[in-house]
This record gives structure tokens, sequence and C-alpha cells, in this order.
């Protein structure tokens, strides 16, 4: 019998996609970007309709997002397309605007490759939820 293809102790864990990308980067990211989208005449409204007065929840959501997608913990457990259909007061512009904040926020908080690897999965998660909320 060949043995060669039986796994031998836990699986190897999943790394970062850069390793420039650590929980503190995140949380800087997360908080310098939601901070202008609070300050932003078009989304923030959107966002302060739905989100409760404490932002300290949904950021720390958002921080176990990123740590998901950009470091493979597996921290994210919600469910952003169900969450997103639900708000009748999003556009595909909107979007657009979510884009360009991000872009500008991923380039004043990470250095190149970090900003560009953000931007692409920001890029990938937009894309996705525009479809499920628009198609």
């Amino acid at each position: 019998m060949d043995t060669t293809a039986i796994p031998v102790g836990p699986a190897p864990r999943r790394r970062p996609l850069h390793p420039d990308i650590d929980e503190a980067l995140i949380e800087r990211l997360v908080r310098h970007f939601y901070a202008r989208v609070r300050r932003d005449p078009e989304l923030g409204p959107i966002f302060e309709a739905v989100i409760p007065p404490d932002w300290e929840p949904h950021l720390r959501t958002m921080m176990a997002f990123w740590s998901s997608v950009m470091m493979m913990t597996g921290t994210f457990h919600g469910r952003p397309v169900q969450k997103h259909q639900a708000l009748t007061s999003v556009r595909p512009v909107h979007f657009e605007r979510w884009l360009a904040l991000f872009r500008e926020s991923a380039h004043e908080i990470c250095r190149e490759p970090v900003a560009g690897l953000f931007i692409d999965r920001a890029e990938r998660v937009a894309e996705s939820l525009q479809r499920a909320m628009f198609d």
C-alpha cells in the first residue's frame, strides 16, 4: 500500500496574500476608509441610515471580513450579499464612489503592491455585490 498520499499532521495554515498584511494594517485601513465614508456627502447619509450610532461593531465586522479576505483567517462569518440586497437606497453609482474612496484610502495607508492587492479584492467584492443586487 502506498502511504505517500496520506497527510501527516495538521494541514498548513493559509498565508496572507502578502507578508506586509497584518491585523494592524487592516485595522488602520478600515478605520481610515470608513472615516472618509462617514464624511462623504454621497455615501455618508446612506451608511448613517443603516449603521447604529456606535460604528464600532460595524468596523469590527469589516476588519474580520478583510482579515478573512487578505489573510485567509476565516474570522468573518457574515452574509454580505443578503445584507446589501436589503439596502434599497443603494445604486450602482454608490459602488463607484465606494470604490473611489477605497482606492484612495488603500494608496494612503498601504505601500505597493499591498494597496493594489486590497483594491483588486475590493473591486471583486463590489462587482459580486452589484451582480447580486442589480442583475
